[in-house]
């Protein structure tokens, strides 16, 4: 089977500013800035209404999503691998039984 993992990284209008400012900032990571990110800025309640709505309809019980904080992204990376740890734990992996008679063979 498959597992699926949907994590939505969620940070809040006031960090998102900041991250914006800081590329205009930053003559390394001009490159980052998008002006139309600008134009999306202003419909950031319509986004959020959304995202809510899109994952209040695409949770299940066997593929929920994960809202995680994400302002602090040290704080993030830590959430989503602990997600990604459980999740494979869970899956209780083995590995698969080997072929009989392999004590027998010799490579020469």
């Amino acid at each position: 089977g498959t597992t699926i993992v949907k994590i939505y990284l969620n940070i809040s209008k006031d960090e998102q500013a900041g991250r914006l400012q800081a590329r205009l900032d930053d003559p390394e990571r001009n490159w980052k800035f998008n002006a139309g990110d600008l134009d999306h800025r202003k419909l950031w309640d319509e986004y959020m209404a959304a995202y809510e709505d899109a994952i209040a309809r695409t949770a299940t019980a066997t593929a929920p999503w994960y809202v995680v904080p994400a302002n602090a992204k040290w704080h993030r990376n830590i959430v989503v691998a602990q997600i990604l740890v459980d999740t494979l734990k869970a899956l209780d992996m083995k590995f698969p039984e080997p072929e009989t008679g392999l004590d027998t063979i010799v490579i020469e």
